[in-house]
Protein backbone atom coordinates (compact mmCIF):
# COMPACT_ATOMS: atom_id res chain seq x y z
CA UNK A 1 0.00 0.00 0.00
CA UNK A 2 1.63 3.09 -0.89
CA UNK A 3 1.72 6.30 1.69
CA UNK A 4 -1.08 8.24 -0.99
CA UNK A 5 -3.40 5.46 -0.31
CA UNK A 6 -2.95 5.38 3.38
CA UNK A 7 -3.39 9.24 3.88
CA UNK A 8 -6.30 8.54 2.13
CA UNK A 9 -7.68 6.07 4.17
CA UNK A 10 -7.39 7.83 7.06
CA UNK A 11 -8.43 11.15 6.19
CA UNK A 12 -11.88 9.58 4.84
CA UNK A 13 -12.65 8.08 8.62
CA UNK A 14 -11.01 11.51 10.35
CA UNK A 15 -13.41 13.06 7.96
CA UNK A 16 -16.41 11.23 9.25
CA UNK A 17 -15.29 11.41 13.22
CA UNK A 18 -18.33 13.16 13.93
CA UNK A 19 -20.96 11.22 12.23
CA UNK A 20 -19.33 8.23 13.68
CA UNK A 21 -19.49 9.20 17.20
CA UNK A 22 -22.75 10.45 16.76
CA UNK A 23 -23.51 6.88 15.22
CA UNK A 24 -22.17 5.11 18.61
CA UNK A 25 -23.80 7.27 20.70
CA UNK A 26 -27.29 7.15 19.10
CA UNK A 27 -26.90 2.83 19.30
CA UNK A 28 -25.70 3.20 22.75
CA UNK A 29 -28.75 4.98 24.56
CA UNK A 30 -31.05 2.87 22.48
CA UNK A 31 -29.94 -0.78 23.49
CA UNK A 32 -31.93 -3.22 22.09
CA UNK A 33 -31.04 -7.54 22.76
CA UNK A 34 -30.40 -10.03 20.79
CA UNK A 35 -32.39 -10.40 17.34
CA UNK A 36 -34.56 -7.44 18.45
CA UNK A 37 -32.10 -4.76 16.99
CA UNK A 38 -34.33 -3.37 14.60
CA UNK A 39 -33.37 0.25 14.95
CA UNK A 40 -29.68 -0.16 15.48
CA UNK A 41 -29.03 -2.13 12.22
CA UNK A 42 -31.44 -0.41 10.31
CA UNK A 43 -29.44 2.97 11.93
CA UNK A 44 -25.66 1.42 11.15
CA UNK A 45 -26.94 -0.01 7.25
CA UNK A 46 -28.10 3.37 6.77
CA UNK A 47 -24.93 5.40 8.00
CA UNK A 48 -23.25 3.12 4.91
CA UNK A 49 -25.94 3.03 2.22
CA UNK A 50 -25.88 7.12 2.32
CA UNK A 51 -21.76 6.63 1.80
CA UNK A 52 -22.43 4.69 -0.92
CA UNK A 53 -22.76 1.00 0.12
CA UNK A 54 -25.18 -1.29 -1.74
CA UNK A 55 -26.99 -3.01 0.88
CA UNK A 56 -28.97 -6.17 1.54
CA UNK A 57 -30.96 -6.40 4.58
CA UNK A 58 -32.19 -8.74 5.54
CA UNK A 59 -29.31 -10.99 5.22
CA UNK A 60 -28.76 -14.66 5.60
CA UNK A 61 -32.63 -15.21 6.94
CA UNK A 62 -31.72 -13.21 9.68
CA UNK A 63 -34.17 -9.80 9.87
CA UNK A 64 -32.04 -7.55 11.97
CA UNK A 65 -28.64 -9.10 9.95
CA UNK A 66 -27.32 -6.55 6.60
CA UNK A 67 -24.74 -6.71 3.81
CA UNK A 68 -23.23 -3.44 2.87
CA UNK A 69 -20.76 -4.06 0.13
CA UNK A 70 -18.37 -1.75 -2.20
CA UNK A 71 -16.73 -2.80 -4.96
CA UNK A 72 -12.97 -2.07 -6.35
CA UNK A 73 -12.09 -1.69 -9.97
CA UNK A 74 -11.64 -5.35 -10.82
CA UNK A 75 -12.19 -8.95 -10.05
CA UNK A 76 -10.71 -9.94 -6.51
CA UNK A 77 -11.52 -10.89 -2.79
CA UNK A 78 -13.64 -9.94 -0.50
CA UNK A 79 -12.83 -9.09 2.36
CA UNK A 80 -15.59 -8.49 5.68
CA UNK A 81 -15.67 -6.18 8.40
CA UNK A 82 -17.98 -7.27 10.74
CA UNK A 83 -20.18 -5.19 13.00
CA UNK A 84 -21.81 -5.95 16.32
CA UNK A 85 -24.36 -3.91 17.69
CA UNK A 86 -26.99 -6.24 20.29
CA UNK A 87 -26.82 -4.88 23.77
CA UNK A 88 -27.07 -6.67 26.88
CA UNK A 89 -30.42 -7.45 28.92
CA UNK A 90 -31.19 -4.76 32.11
CA UNK A 91 -27.52 -2.83 31.77
CA UNK A 92 -27.54 -1.90 27.98
CA UNK A 93 -24.26 -1.59 26.28
CA UNK A 94 -22.08 -3.21 28.71
CA UNK A 95 -19.68 -5.10 26.39
CA UNK A 96 -19.32 -2.31 24.15
CA UNK A 97 -20.75 -3.09 21.15
CA UNK A 98 -22.21 0.41 19.89
CA UNK A 99 -18.20 0.72 19.49
CA UNK A 100 -18.09 -1.86 17.88
CA UNK A 101 -20.48 -1.30 15.17
CA UNK A 102 -18.99 2.47 14.84
CA UNK A 103 -15.78 0.66 14.13
CA UNK A 104 -16.68 -1.28 11.47
CA UNK A 105 -18.68 1.23 9.69
CA UNK A 106 -15.94 3.46 9.70
CA UNK A 107 -13.65 1.22 8.77
CA UNK A 108 -15.68 -0.13 5.50
CA UNK A 109 -15.83 3.94 4.41
CA UNK A 110 -12.40 3.92 4.51
CA UNK A 111 -11.58 0.98 2.65
CA UNK A 112 -14.00 2.32 0.13
CA UNK A 113 -12.60 5.49 -0.55
CA UNK A 114 -9.68 3.82 -2.23
CA UNK A 115 -11.27 0.65 -3.94
CA UNK A 116 -10.78 2.54 -7.44
CA UNK A 117 -6.93 1.39 -7.02
CA UNK A 118 -7.82 -2.13 -6.58
CA UNK A 119 -9.32 -5.35 -7.16
CA UNK A 120 -11.54 -6.96 -5.07
CA UNK A 121 -14.36 -6.18 -3.07
CA UNK A 122 -15.05 -5.17 1.22
CA UNK A 123 -18.06 -5.97 2.78
CA UNK A 124 -19.19 -4.88 6.01
CA UNK A 125 -21.88 -7.78 7.38
CA UNK A 126 -24.31 -6.74 10.89
CA UNK A 127 -24.15 -9.22 12.75
CA UNK A 128 -26.47 -9.64 15.15
CA UNK A 129 -26.94 -11.39 18.90
CA UNK A 130 -23.27 -12.58 19.60
CA UNK A 131 -24.65 -11.99 23.65
CA UNK A 132 -25.58 -15.60 23.59
CA UNK A 133 -28.07 -15.79 20.39
CA UNK A 134 -25.32 -16.77 18.13
CA UNK A 135 -26.10 -14.18 15.09
CA UNK A 136 -22.73 -15.31 13.01
CA UNK A 137 -23.68 -18.70 14.09
CA UNK A 138 -26.77 -18.47 12.10
CA UNK A 139 -25.09 -17.08 9.12
CA UNK A 140 -22.08 -19.54 8.54
CA UNK A 141 -24.80 -22.23 8.47
CA UNK A 142 -26.80 -20.02 5.80
CA UNK A 143 -23.45 -19.43 3.87
CA UNK A 144 -23.24 -16.04 4.36
CA UNK A 145 -19.39 -16.22 4.27
CA UNK A 146 -19.10 -18.48 1.76
CA UNK A 147 -17.48 -15.80 -1.18
CA UNK A 148 -15.61 -14.10 1.84
CA UNK A 149 -11.53 -14.32 1.78
CA UNK A 150 -11.08 -12.71 5.45
CA UNK A 151 -13.22 -11.63 8.32
CA UNK A 152 -11.91 -8.95 10.39
CA UNK A 153 -13.51 -7.00 13.67
CA UNK A 154 -12.20 -5.02 17.01
CA UNK A 155 -14.01 -5.52 20.54
CA UNK A 156 -13.24 -3.35 23.03
CA UNK A 157 -11.49 -3.86 26.38
CA UNK A 158 -9.89 -2.80 29.18
CA UNK A 159 -6.29 -3.28 27.31
CA UNK A 160 -5.46 -3.06 23.97
CA UNK A 161 -3.96 -6.54 22.49
CA UNK A 162 -3.66 -8.06 18.58
CA UNK A 163 -5.93 -10.93 19.58
CA UNK A 164 -6.54 -13.60 21.87
CA UNK A 165 -8.07 -17.08 21.80
CA UNK A 166 -11.66 -17.70 23.68
CA UNK A 167 -13.86 -20.37 25.01
CA UNK A 168 -15.68 -22.50 22.98
CA UNK A 169 -19.57 -22.51 24.41
CA UNK A 170 -23.01 -23.76 24.63
CA UNK A 171 -26.00 -21.90 26.48
CA UNK A 172 -28.41 -24.61 27.95
CA UNK A 173 -31.61 -24.60 29.18
CA UNK A 174 -33.06 -27.19 31.59
CA UNK A 175 -36.89 -27.44 32.83
CA UNK A 176 -37.75 -29.76 35.70
CA UNK A 177 -41.20 -30.60 36.02
CA UNK A 178 -42.97 -31.95 39.71
CA UNK A 179 -46.46 -32.08 41.11
CA UNK A 180 -47.67 -29.63 43.71
CA UNK A 181 -48.73 -29.98 47.15
CA UNK A 182 -49.05 -28.44 50.38
CA UNK A 183 -45.92 -28.08 51.56
CA UNK A 184 -46.99 -28.33 55.56
CA UNK A 185 -49.91 -30.58 55.22
CA UNK A 186 -49.31 -33.00 52.30
CA UNK A 187 -45.55 -32.60 51.52
CA UNK A 188 -45.65 -36.53 50.80
CA UNK A 189 -47.71 -36.19 48.33
CA UNK A 190 -45.91 -33.69 46.06
CA UNK A 191 -42.76 -33.86 43.82
CA UNK A 192 -40.33 -30.72 44.03
CA UNK A 193 -38.91 -29.56 40.89
CA UNK A 194 -36.96 -26.72 42.17
CA UNK A 195 -34.92 -29.54 44.55
CA UNK A 196 -34.06 -31.03 41.05
CA UNK A 197 -32.47 -28.08 39.76
CA UNK A 198 -30.54 -27.30 43.29
CA UNK A 199 -29.24 -30.64 42.86
CA UNK A 200 -28.16 -29.82 39.19
CA UNK A 201 -25.98 -27.08 40.90
CA UNK A 202 -25.24 -28.93 43.96
CA UNK A 203 -23.70 -32.02 41.22
CA UNK A 204 -22.22 -30.04 38.81
CA UNK A 205 -20.12 -27.90 41.81
CA UNK A 206 -18.76 -31.14 42.38
CA UNK A 207 -18.08 -32.17 38.76
CA UNK A 208 -15.68 -29.22 38.79
CA UNK A 209 -13.11 -30.83 41.18
CA UNK A 210 -12.43 -32.94 37.80
CA UNK A 211 -12.63 -30.44 35.11
CA UNK A 212 -9.82 -29.00 33.26
CA UNK A 213 -8.96 -25.26 34.74
CA UNK A 214 -10.07 -23.68 31.31
CA UNK A 215 -13.93 -25.32 31.82
CA UNK A 216 -16.41 -22.96 33.13
CA UNK A 217 -20.18 -23.69 33.86
CA UNK A 218 -22.04 -21.42 35.70
CA UNK A 219 -26.21 -21.06 35.17
CA UNK A 220 -29.21 -19.08 36.86
CA UNK A 221 -32.51 -20.09 38.11
CA UNK A 222 -35.00 -18.67 35.82
CA UNK A 223 -38.34 -20.26 37.59
CA UNK A 224 -38.24 -21.56 41.28
CA UNK A 225 -41.55 -21.82 42.51
CA UNK A 226 -44.49 -19.29 43.75
CA UNK A 227 -45.05 -19.70 47.27
CA UNK A 228 -43.06 -20.88 49.99
CA UNK A 229 -45.92 -23.68 51.23
CA UNK A 230 -46.41 -24.72 48.13
CA UNK A 231 -44.01 -27.42 46.69
CA UNK A 232 -42.69 -25.95 43.07
CA UNK A 233 -44.18 -28.58 40.58
CA UNK A 234 -41.81 -26.29 38.31
CA UNK A 235 -38.01 -25.13 38.12
CA UNK A 236 -36.23 -23.75 35.13
CA UNK A 237 -32.57 -22.45 34.73
CA UNK A 238 -30.28 -21.48 31.99
CA UNK A 239 -26.68 -22.66 32.26
CA UNK A 240 -23.46 -21.50 30.05
CA UNK A 241 -21.06 -24.54 29.67
CA UNK A 242 -17.93 -23.48 28.42
CA UNK A 243 -13.98 -24.74 27.38
CA UNK A 244 -10.85 -23.58 25.49
CA UNK A 245 -11.80 -26.09 22.77
CA UNK A 246 -15.10 -27.69 20.83
CA UNK A 247 -13.70 -30.98 21.69
CA UNK A 248 -13.39 -30.87 25.03
CA UNK A 249 -16.57 -28.29 25.85
CA UNK A 250 -18.58 -31.15 24.14
CA UNK A 251 -17.13 -33.47 26.90
CA UNK A 252 -18.01 -31.45 29.64
CA UNK A 253 -21.57 -30.48 27.93
CA UNK A 254 -22.33 -34.54 28.13
CA UNK A 255 -21.35 -34.50 31.79
CA UNK A 256 -23.55 -31.49 32.39
CA UNK A 257 -26.22 -33.20 30.74
CA UNK A 258 -25.49 -36.33 32.86
CA UNK A 259 -25.25 -33.68 36.10
CA UNK A 260 -29.35 -32.65 35.40
CA UNK A 261 -30.43 -36.44 34.45
CA UNK A 262 -28.97 -37.39 38.01
CA UNK A 263 -30.50 -34.98 39.78
CA UNK A 264 -33.94 -36.06 37.96
CA UNK A 265 -33.35 -39.44 38.73
CA UNK A 266 -32.49 -38.52 42.63
CA UNK A 267 -35.77 -36.36 43.53
CA UNK A 268 -38.01 -37.99 41.14
CA UNK A 269 -39.25 -35.13 38.91
CA UNK A 270 -38.78 -35.17 35.17
CA UNK A 271 -36.14 -33.94 32.92
CA UNK A 272 -36.34 -31.54 29.83
CA UNK A 273 -32.70 -30.08 28.27
CA UNK A 274 -32.66 -27.90 25.14
CA UNK A 275 -29.01 -27.04 24.02
CA UNK A 276 -29.51 -24.14 21.90
CA UNK A 277 -28.63 -24.49 18.67
CA UNK A 278 -27.31 -21.42 17.54
CA UNK A 279 -24.84 -20.78 21.28
CA UNK A 280 -22.82 -23.43 20.23
CA UNK A 281 -20.03 -21.23 19.45
CA UNK A 282 -16.57 -22.42 18.54
CA UNK A 283 -12.85 -21.49 20.16
CA UNK A 284 -11.20 -18.21 18.66
CA UNK A 285 -8.57 -19.09 16.27
CA UNK A 286 -6.99 -15.42 15.60
CA UNK A 287 -5.17 -15.22 12.00
CA UNK A 288 -1.58 -14.69 12.82
CA UNK A 289 -0.83 -12.44 9.33
CA UNK A 290 -3.89 -10.81 9.98
CA UNK A 291 -3.46 -9.37 13.51
CA UNK A 292 0.58 -9.05 13.34
CA UNK A 293 -0.64 -6.34 10.92
CA UNK A 294 -3.42 -4.68 12.35
CA UNK A 295 -1.02 -4.19 15.34
CA UNK A 296 1.66 -2.91 13.05
CA UNK A 297 -0.38 -0.08 11.88
CA UNK A 298 -1.47 0.37 15.25
CA UNK A 299 1.86 1.27 16.78
CA UNK A 300 2.37 3.12 13.34
CA UNK A 301 -0.70 5.54 14.87
CA UNK A 302 0.83 5.64 18.20
CA UNK A 303 -1.36 3.53 20.00
CA UNK A 304 0.63 0.69 22.62
CA UNK A 305 -0.13 -2.90 21.50
CA UNK A 306 0.31 -5.53 24.17
CA UNK A 307 0.98 -8.84 23.82
CA UNK A 308 -1.56 -11.61 25.04
CA UNK A 309 -0.37 -13.61 28.00
CA UNK A 310 -0.96 -17.38 28.62
CA UNK A 311 -3.40 -17.65 30.97
CA UNK A 312 -5.44 -14.28 29.06
CA UNK A 313 -9.08 -13.99 30.65
CA UNK A 314 -11.38 -14.74 28.33
CA UNK A 315 -15.38 -15.38 27.28
CA UNK A 316 -16.79 -16.69 24.51
CA UNK A 317 -17.65 -15.44 20.91
CA UNK A 318 -19.71 -16.42 17.77
CA UNK A 319 -16.44 -14.92 15.85
CA UNK A 320 -14.94 -18.23 17.04
CA UNK A 321 -17.37 -19.95 14.58
CA UNK A 322 -16.08 -17.35 11.53
CA UNK A 323 -12.43 -18.22 12.38
CA UNK A 324 -13.40 -21.83 12.17
CA UNK A 325 -13.79 -21.36 8.28
CA UNK A 326 -12.14 -18.05 7.04
CA UNK A 327 -8.93 -16.43 8.20
CA UNK A 328 -10.09 -14.14 11.22
CA UNK A 329 -8.84 -11.16 13.17
CA UNK A 330 -10.73 -10.28 16.52
CA UNK A 331 -7.82 -7.49 18.29
CA UNK A 332 -8.91 -5.37 21.29
CA UNK A 333 -8.87 -2.04 22.21
CA UNK A 334 -9.02 -0.26 25.67
CA UNK A 335 -11.74 1.89 26.55
CA UNK A 336 -11.53 1.50 30.14
CA UNK A 337 -9.31 1.23 32.86
CA UNK A 338 -7.12 -1.93 32.97
CA UNK A 339 -9.41 -4.58 35.32
CA UNK A 340 -12.77 -2.60 34.32
CA UNK A 341 -15.10 -5.75 34.37
CA UNK A 342 -16.93 -6.41 30.75
CA UNK A 343 -20.62 -6.45 31.31
CA UNK A 344 -21.01 -4.41 33.81
CA UNK A 345 -22.12 -1.20 34.41
CA UNK A 346 -18.46 0.65 34.90
CA UNK A 347 -17.57 -0.72 30.87
CA UNK A 348 -20.98 0.45 30.15
CA UNK A 349 -20.28 4.18 30.79
CA UNK A 350 -16.79 4.11 29.16
CA UNK A 351 -18.05 2.93 26.60
CA UNK A 352 -19.82 6.32 25.90
CA UNK A 353 -16.98 8.26 26.25
CA UNK A 354 -15.00 10.68 24.18
CA UNK A 355 -11.83 8.43 25.42
CA UNK A 356 -13.52 5.24 24.01
CA UNK A 357 -14.37 6.80 20.61
CA UNK A 358 -10.89 8.18 20.45
CA UNK A 359 -9.61 4.82 20.72
CA UNK A 360 -11.94 3.19 18.36
CA UNK A 361 -11.65 5.39 15.59
CA UNK A 362 -7.93 4.73 15.64
CA UNK A 363 -8.83 0.85 15.42
CA UNK A 364 -10.72 1.32 12.73
CA UNK A 365 -8.28 3.46 11.15
CA UNK A 366 -5.48 0.46 11.69
CA UNK A 367 -8.54 -2.22 10.46
CA UNK A 368 -9.16 -0.32 7.72
CA UNK A 369 -5.52 -0.41 6.52
CA UNK A 370 -5.51 -4.22 7.09
CA UNK A 371 -7.90 -4.62 4.76
CA UNK A 372 -6.61 -2.69 2.06
CA UNK A 373 -3.41 -4.24 2.83
CA UNK A 374 -5.35 -7.41 1.92
CA UNK A 375 -6.45 -6.51 -1.02
CA UNK A 376 -3.57 -4.29 -2.34
CA UNK A 377 -0.73 -7.41 -1.25
CA UNK A 378 -2.12 -11.10 -2.51
CA UNK A 379 0.99 -12.23 -0.48
CA UNK A 380 -0.22 -10.88 2.88
CA UNK A 381 -3.87 -12.87 2.13
CA UNK A 382 -1.63 -16.23 0.92
CA UNK A 383 -0.07 -16.22 4.49
CA UNK A 384 -2.98 -15.83 6.18
CA UNK A 385 -4.38 -19.05 3.63
CA UNK A 386 -1.68 -21.23 4.01
CA UNK A 387 -1.10 -20.70 8.24
CA UNK A 388 -5.65 -21.80 7.74
CA UNK A 389 -5.18 -24.61 5.69
CA UNK A 390 -2.18 -25.74 7.89
CA UNK A 391 -4.39 -25.21 10.93
CA UNK A 392 -7.04 -27.48 9.30
CA UNK A 393 -4.45 -30.20 8.79
CA UNK A 394 -3.12 -30.38 12.09
CA UNK A 395 -7.13 -30.59 13.24
CA UNK A 396 -7.27 -27.15 14.87
CA UNK A 397 -9.22 -25.61 12.33
CA UNK A 398 -12.52 -27.37 11.35
CA UNK A 399 -12.88 -25.76 7.52
CA UNK A 400 -15.82 -24.98 5.85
Amino acid sequence: MTDALRSRVIARIESERESLVALSLGLHGDPEVAFQEHRASERVASFLRERGFEVERPYGGLETAFRATAAGRGDGPTVAILAEYDALPDIGHACGHNLIAMIGAAAAVGVREVLGHLDGRVSAIGTPAEEGGGGKVALVRAGAFADVAAAMMVHPSSRTISGRTSLASNRVEVEFHGKAAHAAAQPDRGINALDGLIQTFNAVNAMRQQLRPDARVHGIITAGGSAANIIPEYAAGKFSVRARDRLYQQEVLRRFVACAEGAAAATGTTLKVNVNENSGYENMVPSTPLTDRWAEHMRALGVEVMQPVDDERMGSTDMGNVSQIVPAAHPYIAIAPDGTPGHSTAFRDAAGTPEAHANAIAAAKALALTAVDLLADPALLARARAEFEERQRSGLLRGR
